[in-house]
C-alpha cells in the first residue's frame, strides 16, 4: 500500500543508463532474467507480467487463492511474506509450499518482504538489511527456482522521511550485491521509496547507478501507483521515463482508488501495454483499514469479482485479454498456452484413448445486468478422456466476450475446448472453465459435452 505528492528528474544518467544497459551480456542470465532492458525468460522468450498481490502472511489458509488469480487468466502473482520483524514469520516450509501453489497453477512467484514497509516513517518497520537476512534464510528453498521466482527484496522500504529516502539507492545497492555475494542468480525486484511512489523522484534519478550496482544486471525497479499518479501525463512521463532510458521497470502495485487521491487505473493499464511494460494490480482480497474497495474478490471467493476485479481482469487492457503464461509451463516458446485450440500436443486431437463420456453444467456465479460471470464443470464420464469440448447457444442473444480455462470460439453460439493442462481427466474427475457475457444472465444453458 502507499502515499503522497511530486517533484524532481534525472537527464545525463539517462543516458548513461541507456548504454550500460544495453551492454549487459545476456550469458549472465539464470532463469527470468534482464536483457537489453526488458525481462526475459531462460529460453530468451520476453516475459509480462500481468497479475495481483496475494496477502498470503495475513491470510495462510486461503491457499485456493493461487488456482482462483490463475482462473481469471493472472501469469504473475506477487505473495506478500514476512521476514518476523513485524507479523508472524513465513519459514522455508511455508515458502516451499508457496512456491509449489505457483508452479501448480502456472504462475510466475514474486516474493516480497512485507516488513520493510514505510522504514523512517513507520514505527517498528523492517531494514532492508533485515530483509536480505531473511533471503537468505531461504536460500535453500529459492535456489533451483530462478525459472519460476522473482525476489522483491523490500515492499516500500522507504517512508516520506527525507533522511531515510537519502539513502534508499546506498542501502538498495548494498542489498542487491549482498544477495549476490550469497549466491542468488534469481532476477531481483527493487520497490520505490515514499511508500514506493517514489514522488522525490529518488528513485528515478538513482536508477542507473543502483542497476550498475548488481553484477548479473539482473535487477528490474518497481513503480506503486496510488494517489500520486492521478493524472494520465504523471503515469506517462514516470513510465516512458524507464523505457526510453532502457530500464526494466514493473508497476508493482496499484489500485483504482486509494485513501492519498484517485489513481488514473485506466492510463496505468493502457500505457502498461503500449510500453510491454509488467503490471500486478493490489490485491486479491482482505484488505482493511478503510481500503476494503480494493479487493479483487470479496471474501476470498475467486467466483464473486468486484467491481476492481471485473476492471482489472476484464475491462480495457486488462489481465485476461492481455496475460500471455509463462513459456516455462508450456515447452513451447513461440506459443501461448491460453490461445491453444485446445488440443494436447502429446496426443492425437483426433481420437481418444480413454473413450468415455463427458457431461457439463453451467452456473451463473455473478450478475450485474448489463454483464455476468458464468461457470462449467466439465465432469467425466465412467472412462478417462484426454479432452473435452462443450457447445451452447445463448437463448437471448448474450455472448461471450472474456473466458478462462479453454479456448473459445464465437460469442452467440459458442464452442469452447479443453486446453493442454486441463483436458485429461480421470473417471468421474471435474474440472471447471468460466466467461464474462454481455447481456442480461441466463437463466439456463443447454450444454453439450462431447470427447471427439
Amino acid at each position: 500500500m502507499s502515499n503522497r505528492l511530486a517533484v524532481a528528474a534525472a537527464t545525463i544518467l539517462v543516458l548513461l543508463a541507456s548504454v550500460f544497459v544495453t551492454a549487459q551480456p545476456a550469458s549472465a542470465a539464470t532463469g527470468i532474467h534482464v536483457r537489453n532492458g526488458r525481462i526475459y525468460e531462460a529460453n530468451g522468450q520476453e516475459f509480462v507480467m500481468r497479475g495481483v498481490s496475494h496477502a498470503h502472511t495475513w491470510y495462510p489458509q486461503h491457499t485456493r487463492a493461487f488456482a482462483d488469480i490463475k482462473s481469471h487468466g493472472a501469469n504473475t502473482v506477487r505473495v506478500v511474506l514476512s521476514n518476523g520483524v513485524r507479523w508472524s514469520k513465513n519459514g522455508p516450509s511455508d515458502v516451499a509450499d508457496i512456491i509449489s501453489l505457483c508452479k501448480q497453477n502456472r504462475l510466475i512467484c514474486m516474493l516480497e518482504v512485507h516488513d520493510t514497509t514505510g522504514y523512517g516513517e513507520q514505527s517498528g518497520a523492517a531494514t532492508l538489511d533485515q530483509a536480505v537476512d531473511y533471503w537468505i534464510e531461504l536460500k535453500s528453498v529459492l535456489q533451483g527456482q530462478e525459472d519460476y521466482v522473482l525476489i522483491n527484496i523490500g515492499n516500500e522500504p522507504y517512508g516520506n522521511n527525507a533522511a531515510t529516502v537519502a539513502n534508499w539507492a546506498s542501502d538498495t545497492s548494498a542489498a542487491i550485491r549482498r544477495l549476490r555475494a550469497a549466491g542468488f542468480e534469481h532476477a531481483i525486484v527493487v520497490d520505490a521509496p515514499n511508500w514506493g511512489q517514489d514522488w522525490s523522484h529518488t528513485m528515478r534519478t538513482n536508477a542507473a547507478d543502483v542497476y550498475a550496482s548488481d553484477p548479473t544486471g539482473n535487477t528490474i525497479f518497481s513503480i506503486h501507483m496510488y494517489g500520486v499518479y492521478s493524472q494520465g501525463s504523471t503515469v506517462t512521463s514516470y513510465l516512458e521515463h524507464f523505457v526510453n532510458a532502457g530500464l526494466p521497470l514493473v508497476i508493482g502495485e496499484f489500485g483504482h482508488d486509494h485513501s492519498d487521491g484517485n489513481p488514473d487505473e485506466d492510463t496505468i493499464m493502457a500505457e502498461a501495454e503500449r510500453l510491454g511494460l509488467g503490471y500486478i494490480g493490489w490485491s486479491w482480497s482482505g484488505n482493511g483499514g478503510g481500503v476494503e474497495y480494493l479487493d479483487m474478490v470479496d471474501n476470498f471467493d475467486g467466483d464473486s469479482l468486484t467491481s476492481w476485479g471485473r476492471r482489472i481482469f476484464y475491462g480495457p487492457n486488462g489481465i485476461s485479454g492481455t496475460a500471455r503464461e509463462a513459456t516455462v509451463y508450456s515447452g513451447d516458446p513461440g506459443t501461448d498456452p491460453g490461445t491453444d485450440p485446445g488440443t494436447d500436443p502429446g496426443t492425437d486431437p483426433g481420437t481418444d484413448p480413454g473413450t468415455g463420456a463427458c457431461s457439463a453444467a453451467y452456473t451463473t456465479v455473478g450478475d450485474w445486468g448489463s454483464g455476468f460471470q458464468g461457470e462449467v464443470t466439465v465432469t467425466a464420464g465412467s472412462s478417462a478422456i484426454s479432452h473435452w469440448k462443450v457447445t451452447w447457444t445463448f437463448p437471448g442473444g448474450q455472448s461471450v466476450s472474456h473466458g478462462w480455462n479453454a479456448a473459445f470460439n464465437g460469442s452467440s453460439s459458442v464452442t469452447a475446448t479443453s486446453l493442454s493442462y486441463n483436458g485429461q481427466l480421470g473417471a468421474g474427475q471435474s474440472t471447471a472453465f468460466g466467461f464474462i457475457g454481455s447481456g442480461s444472465a441466463p437463466g439456463a444453458l443447454t450444454l453439450t459435452c462431447s470427447v471427439d
